[in-house]
């Protein structure tokens, strides 16, 4: 696949067609990179009729140029643990821009506030799901350098998971390369020889705000309320799309009894293909 994607709901649904195999996987959730990772994963989890969450990771720009990584922090508010974060750092590409030690403190402590507060927008108090024992599928709208991707796998083995898989529309080859040994396995549609920016292999790249990434979260949350208020889906709105039905929900024995999506969940699945 060479061409560029329209948007990043068609990435998220060619991303699904090559993740299949886990298609309403009992033991699969899929974590979304905020902002731009998060419409992609919604795409992914919604076709895999998966549960959906974020992972709360974030790459630290340059002062003078915020899109150029220096590095990245991925916070244990990722688990409600704020014991600790992972903090890594490209010295490299700081000391090529003359970036100080000291500097690179300053803008970590300031992600660091971001994240915890996107922790309380995103979930409003709600646990996240557990990832112990779990297939994890991280998902970016792009990779550039692989810091913030790196960040989020670091935190993400911490706590054990059976397996990490990473999907995403487009990465530097480099980057990839220096992922490949971090996780059980990597889906990329796109590994352009000579890779710029990820925006460029899209038609339509927006900013994606943090209220959009609340709304796409907050979907799956009010159709389990739907369930557990009256046991099972409005009948139209499984019938019609089945857009934004929880995924946890369709997995649940009274789903599966009060709806005929519910009855046809474990449809059987075509193999998946690996890019």
């Amino acid at each position: 696949m060479n061409r560029v994607l329209l948007n990043r709901k068609e990435a998220g649904c060619k991303l699904a067609e090559k993740l299949n195999t886990y298609f309403n996987h009992p033991q699969a959730l899929v974590l979304g990179l905020p902002r731009g990772g998060v419409p992609v994963a919604y795409e992914i989890a919604k076709s895999l009729h998966l549960p959906l969450d974020v992972c709360l990771v974030k790459k630290l720009g340059l002062p003078q140029n915020p899109e150029v990584a220096v590095g990245a922090v991925a916070e244990e508010a990722l688990l409600h643990n704020y014991s600790g974060d992972i903090t890594i750092i490209d010295r490299n590409t700081a000391q090529m821009h003359g970036v100080e030690e000291e500097k690179i403190q300053a803008i970590a402590a300031q992600v660091k506030a971001e994240l915890r507060w996107r922790d309380n927008c995103y979930r409003q108090c709600r646990p996240m799901i557990p990832i112990s024992g779990r297939v994890v599928i991280v998902v970016d709208d792009g990779i550039a350098t692989g810091l913030t991707m790196h960040a989020a796998v670091k935190v993400l083995q911490q706590h054990q998971p059976e397996r990490i898989i990473i999907a995403t529309t487009v990465a530097a080859i480099s980057a990839l390369q220096q992922l490949k040994p971090e996780v059980d396995e990597i889906i990329c549609l796109l590994k352009p020889r000579y890779f710029n920016a990820v925006s460029l292999w899209y038609e339509d790249f927006p900013q994606i705000t943090d209220q959009e990434v609340c709304d796409l979260l907050s979907q799956e949350t009010q159709m389990e309320s739907v369930v557990e208020r009256n046991g099972h889906l409005p009948l139209q709105k499984s019938e019609v799309s089945g857009r934004g039905i929880s995924r946890r929900a369709m997995r649940s024995e009274s789903f599966r009894e009060a709806s005929p999506l519910g009855r046809n969940v474990d449809t059987e699945v075509g193999s998946s293909i690996y890019a």
